[in-house]
């Protein structure tokens, strides 16, 4: 017996002698200041396993395993410096490497994702079309690269998907928006410098942060003690929004003291971008503030102010392409000489965030965050209750409009009227107004905005435990409240004297003037800086918590992650509309839904070089605010049957990492279920002969996305590299919806006193989803010169992209009559040509990129340059059908003639556009 206990005993002392000579530290510093370096990545090279050094920069690997021949690579990264690869060889003892200085990166302002994603490719409104670059850019994928920088400016979507499917956080806390799921870049646009250090969780990959969506997420660390030491200074030019960026960033690092200071700022601004008459007027502003209180306590503050005014451009018909151009744009005309654009974003939303940093062990962290977000959003436009559209693009004014009419003589004196002049005439508004004012009329016109003042807290705390070597828990406990006003304000009264508030469209009878906005104070006349039309309150918040852990060994890494939420969602009416007045003034109901996730991933190493990576996720997502009121300016009303919506996603890879090559080949299906859509427009042939403006409700949607992506990069040399990328994807509607519309007009046109049409299915199933090319394929080549310069390009192809489709004419309301039955003449072969999905054609886009870096003494001066869509390809890269044809007379009369006056809207990519950067860094 003692023999037994002592041979174990020399067995235990010999293997924790062996494991403790695998051991090697180090400190990592600074090659300049000499200070250490804080959360710098190191690893054993092609172990997925890794830790970052501390506060002194000191790191320390123990256990190291699976040394062949005695040798590994150590791997020291840092996002500013130079990696460094270190060949470690052990024999023995264990490694103590001394201090290891990292030298600043020359080639890293020649980075692609850290310059040519600019504001209009992040800030697109959900109205028009929606782009994830931003939540790609960091990254290092070659196929998500492709997708944010190649692909962006076609408005491809990852697996078909929105960007509210991908959560983005700063510091820990996340930044989508409750009214709509998305992330509003411009909160932070324009502060490039101080986003660099991000950290991508691709699709249901795990996250230290958050659960994730089905894109994953991507959190930006902000804090000052991360950000590269030294100042930086840049200016850029360019001719796709802005045309002017001049940008200055200074970052101490870490102080004697322990604290860490970083500002950053930066001006932006445009007359007009590609599009004709889209200004652009930006500012943006940051500090952060870091103290490091002791070894285990740290304070870190950050505040982000980027207010910004751009002009917005219009989607038009082929008829007005055809006449005036792709950069045109119907939203501006000469005011006092200027082209002065109607429909102005204006964005301005302070964000303030305090962390703390608790450190209890070297293997245990606490993360508390408080966010608080305030300011607004503004959407200008001319109203005009007692005038003609102001639009030049309105169908009125349009050739085709009197081709339909036969006057071919008007038809041809409205197109050369059109060519010559089509915009707004602000003077002849103007010339309305003062006219009225004399007389003592009200207004004609009023330039007016759409706004929404929101104040929104956030509060969390993030756990990570790292149980032992193989074994990692996170978890989360968030709560998040938005109290939200929206209502429209007078911007300019034009030379007027006043307005009407009043929806002059609306029905007036003797027992209420239902042509009244708020019946509180009736015919009231607003000036600028007031309310009208609507004012209403949103009350919402959301609690959650998420728990996570992962398990890395030397043959299989796998995850499992749950998540929980409760979600609620009131509106508070501020006004009692005339049209609605039992159901506009105070609360409305309140609407809570509570929400789970589940998913789970899986890593088998076959080698080191082949690996096979799997996983898979149910996630359960309450309605947005934007999506649970059928007509939240107007009414209390909410969506009828409103579900949560369901989303089951899975994907399956094949990863190849050699010397040589890169590559990853994934499949992957998405199901989702009882998806919420909500359209407004104006339609003709409304329950018969009718025109009104509607809210169609389009609810129960199930949707289904299957593809494969392909990304492979090769290293002929090592100056020459060369990439392709292959997205092939089937984005299609997976049953027929419900449908139905709601509208201020009440016992007309099919609807009942309660302003409610009746219920149609609309029969979508096996129709495309419009999500963006489903097709793209890129190829290219990088020339990285050993002197610090650097060219490359890529030929782009994109295919099978629709149309979004106009539900509700593909209900039984499309052949029905005014008496319910269906059209006598109505012709089942036509009506299938008239609803077929338009696809649009395929294009190719060829884009060039170049750059150089100089080493002036202890400076860094680097000049890069793209250029998109070299050869001016014109392309439609988006668009929808009218609803204004709603049934199938309205419909086959218009598209008999030879220019439809209700045509489909399209968007246009540009044309070629260039990206110029010039940077000193010091």
């Amino acid at each position: 017996m003692k023999k037994n206990m002592l041979f174990t005993c020399i067995l235990l002392c010999l293997y924790l002698s062996i494991n403790s000579q695998n051991t090697v530290k180090g400190i990592v510093a600074d090659s300049k200041s000499k200070r250490p370096l804080t959360n710098v990545f190191v690893s054993i090279k092609n172990n997925q396993h890794q830790i970052v050094t501390s506060e002194n920069g000191v790191f320390f690997l123990k256990n190291i395993k699976n040394i062949k021949n005695g040798s590994l690579v150590l791997q020291i990264k840092l996002t500013g410096y130079e990696t460094q690869n270190l060949q470690l060889d052990f024999s023995g003892k264990p490694i103590d490497l001394g201090i290891i200085y990292l030298f600043k990166d020359i080639t890293e302002d020649l980075d692609l994702s850290l310059i040519t994603i600019t504001d209009d490719e992040l800030n697109n409104d959900a109205s028009t079309a929606d782009n994830i670059s931003g939540l790609l850019q960091a990254s290092r994928d070659v196929f998500l690269r492709s997708a944010a920088f190649e692909f962006s400016s076609s408005f491809f979507r990852v697996k078909g998907l929105d960007s509210s499917n991908g959560k983005v956080l700063i510091n820990g806390i996340e930044m989508n928006k409750l009214s709509d799921g998305r992330a509003q870049w411009s909160n932070w646009g324009g502060l490039n410098d101080i986003l660099r250090n991000q950290e991508l969780s691709n699709g249901l990959a795990p996250s230290h942060y958050t659960f994730g969506g089905v894109l994953g997420s991507t959190n930006i660390n902000t804090r000052a003690s991360e950000q590269s030491p030294g100042a930086r200074i840049s200016y850029s030019s360019s001719n796709r929004s802005y045309v002017h960026r001049l940008m200055t960033t200074y970052s101490t690092g870490v102080l004697k003291k322990g604290w860490s200071f970083s500002f950053s700022g930066s001006k932006r601004l445009g007359v007009e971008g590609f599009n004709e008459g889209t200004t652009y007027n930006a500012y943006s502003l940051f500090a952060s503030v870091d103290k490091k209180i002791n070894r285990r306590h740290s304070l870190s503050f950050s505040g982000f102010f980027t207010p910004n005014r751009r002009g917005k451009s219009s989607p038009n018909t082929q008829e007005v392409f055809d006449l005036k151009g792709i950069t045109y744009n119907d939203y501006w005309g000469f005011l006092n000489g200027r082209k002065t654009n109607a429909r102005i974003k204006e964005v301005s939303e302070p964000i303030l965030m305090l962390n703390h940093y608790w450190n209890l062990s070297e293997k245990t962290n606490f993360q508390t965050n408080i966010a608080y977000q305030f300011g607004k959003i503004g959407n200008s436009r001319i109203d005009f209750n007692g005038g003609a559209n102001p639009s030049p693009t309105y169908y009125q004014y349009l050739p085709s409009f009197e081709v339909r009419n036969n006057d071919l003589a008007e038809a041809y004196l409205l197109q050369q009227r059109f060519i010559k002049e089509g915009q707004i005439d602000w003077n002849n508004i103007f010339d309305a107004n003062v006219t009225n004012k004399e007389v003592g009329n009200n207004n004609a016109y009023v330039l007016y905005e759409d706004r929404t003042d929101d104040k929104q807290l956030t509060i969390n705390t993030i756990l990570n435990i790292e149980i032992n070597d193989n074994i990692t828990l996170s978890g989360k406990i968030e709560y998040r409240r938005l109290r939200s006003n929206a209502f429209a304000k007078v911007i300019d009264l034009l030379g007027g004297s006043g307005y009407l508030d009043i929806n002059p469209f609306a029905e007036k009878t003797s027992l209420i003037d239902k042509q009244q906005n708020n019946l509180i104070n009736p015919n009231r006349v607003v000036e600028v800086g007031q309310k009208f039309k609507y004012n209403y309150n949103v009350n919402s918040s959301i609690s959650n918590a998420f728990l996570q852990a992962q398990f890395n060994y030397n043959k299989v890494d796998f995850y499992s992650a749950f998540s929980v939420s409760r979600t609620s969602h009131q509106r508070e009416g501020l006004y009692k509309n005339g049209r609605f007045e039992n159901n506009s003034l105070g609360e409305s109901k309140k609407l809570s839904f509570t929400n789970f996730g589940l998913k789970g991933g899986l890593t088998y190493k076959i080698t080191g070089r082949h690996l096979i990576n799997a996983n898979i996720g149910y996630l359960n997502n309450a309605p947005t605010v934007k999506n649970s009121f059928s007509n939240i300016r107007e009414n209390n009303n909410t969506v009828d049957n409103l579900q949560s919506e369901k989303t089951f996603t899975s994907d399956l890879s094949y990863i190849l990492r050699s010397p040589l090559i890169t590559s990853k080949l994934t499949t992957y299906y998405i199901s989702i279920r009882d998806a919420t859509e909500i359209s407004f427009y104006f339609a003709d042939g409304v329950g018969g002969d009718n025109t009104a403006f509607v809210q169609e409700i389009l609810n129960g949607i199930n949707k289904k996305h299957i593809g494969f992506e392909l990304g492979i990069e090769a290293k002929i040399t090592p100056t020459i590299k060369l990439k392709g990328v292959t997205s092939i994807g089937q984005f299609t509607y997976d049953n027929n919806p419900n449908l139905y519309l709601t509208s201020d007009v009440a016992g007309v046109g099919g609807f009942d006193e309660n302003f409610r049409s009746k219920d149609y299915i609309a029969l979508l199933k096996n129709f495309k989803v419009a999500s963006g090319p489903q097709t793209a394929y890129s190829v290219g080549f990088e020339y990285r010169d050993p002197d610090y310069w650097w060219v490359g390009a890529t030929v782009n192809f994109f295919a099978n992209t629709y149309i979004d489709l106009a539900p509700l004419n593909r209900s039984s309301h499309f052949y029905e009559d005014a008496d319910g039955l269906s059209f006598n003449d109505y012709d089942t072969i036509l009506a299938r040509e008239l609803l077929q999905q338009e696809k649009f054609d395929n294009y190719r886009v060829v884009n060039l990129v170049g750059g150089k870096s100089w080493k002036i003494g202890d400076k860094f001066v680097s000049v890069f340059a793209t250029i998109n869509n070299l050869f001016g390809e014109e392309y439609k890269s988006g668009g929808f059908e009218q609803g204004r044809n709603a049934n199938y007379r309205q419909l086959r009369d218009d598209n008999a003639l030879e220019t439809p006056v209700f045509g489909n809207r399209y968007w246009y990519g540009r044309g070629a556009t260039y990206f110029l950067n010039i940077n000193l860094r010091f």
